[in-house]
């Protein structure tokens, strides 16, 4: 009942939001303007998108020494950093990997994007055609100019983990692992969710997908899409929104963690139950790490981070 009514309420100020703004399409190459070498480990690379009609910058965590490696592109969440990923600002990736055979690719901005292909422009977010600029125009730079050998794997966090999800299932062939930390992978399930989300940012969600219900919205839902990941490994995480370890410890955020963070979380813990249900009813194997405690926040996204690791490596050779 509640998500009903926040869609509602969500379809209430769409209709008073004003006209999409639509932009043309364009089929030019896109080109790497620059790298810029941040430390031996980690490069910003600035790439001018066709599809985004904009250069956009991604950063790549990457070994210091040569040699051929798969690539894990690791997506952010519903608020993104802004000059960098939130990975490399509120956890400890960037020394994680810095022992790791593979090129970490960390998209940069797409604030409410759920990195997909939005139908229209929008007037508070402009161009969004992430879907394509992560799966069509950037692997193919990544792996010339860091050594790529052309396997991939794809997770996120909260947003960008049912953004993997959706993408996995939509390009099959690119990945061979999907992991989501506090992700709900069901569309179907989290629409009035990802209706507010985009609202609440001050964009319009028709934009997105087109109305909810239609085929926009069937055509990126994991759970209706779901025989697509068969043959993958699949790691989903999720706590219980109770408060847990890392509520012990004083930091600002804390009060955000536990009210906002802890039903949030309560909420993608009946989601990944759902479709981890359904996922074994199809008889596709995956990895769940349910906690008994944890909340919607970063610490708990460093901890499934470290412990997706082994899966997801071993999935990619990496």
């Amino acid at each position: 009942m509640r998500l009903s009514l926040i869609a509602v309420s969500v379809l209430t100020f769409v209709a008073v939001s004003g006209p999409a703004i639509v932009g043309p399409a364009t089929a030019t190459a896109a080109r790497l303007e620059r790298i810029d070498e941040l430390s031996p480990t980690r490069a910003a690379v600035f790439i001018d998108s066709p599809a985004m009609g904009r250069t956009v910058q991604v950063q790549v965590l990457h070994p210091a020494g040569g040699g051929q490696r798969p690539a894990y592109y690791l997506l952010d969440g519903l608020d993104p950093g802004v000059t960098q990923s939130t990975w490399t600002n509120a956890t400890d990736a960037e020394r994680f990997f810095a022992g790791q055979q593979v090129n970490v690719v960390l998209p940069v901005g797409g604030q409410a994007s759920y990195y997909t292909d939005w139908q229209q422009d929008d007037p508070r977010f402009g161009r969004y055609r992430w879907e394509t600029f992560l799966t069509e125009e950037l692997p193919p730079l990544i792996n010339a100019a860091f050594n790529g050998n052309g396997v991939n794997a794809i997770g996120g966090l909260s947003m960008g983990g049912n953004a993997a999800f959706i993408l996995a299932a939509r390009k099959p062939w690119l990945y061979r692992a999907v992991a989501g930390y506090s992700a709900c992978p069901d569309t179907g399930l989290a629409m009035g969710a990802v209706l507010f989300s985009i609202a609440n940012r001050g964009g319009n969600p028709l934009n997105m997908w087109g109305p909810p219900g239609s085929q926009g919205w069937i055509e990126h839902d994991p759970a209706q899409l779901a025989e697509a990941l068969r043959g993958k490994t699949i790691y989903l995480s999720t706590g219980t929104g109770i408060p847990g370890p890392h509520e012990t410890e004083i930091k600002p955020q804390l009060a955000e963690n536990v009210f906002l963070g802890g039903p949030i979380e309560l909420g993608v813990n009946a989601c990944v139950i759902a479709f981890e249900q359904r996922l074994r009813g199809m008889g596709i194997p995956a990895r769940v790490d349910h906690s008994a405690t944890g909340t919607h926040s970063w610490s708990y996204w460093q901890d499934t981070l470290h412990a997706s690791w082994p899966t997801i490596s071993s999935a990619i050779g990496a």
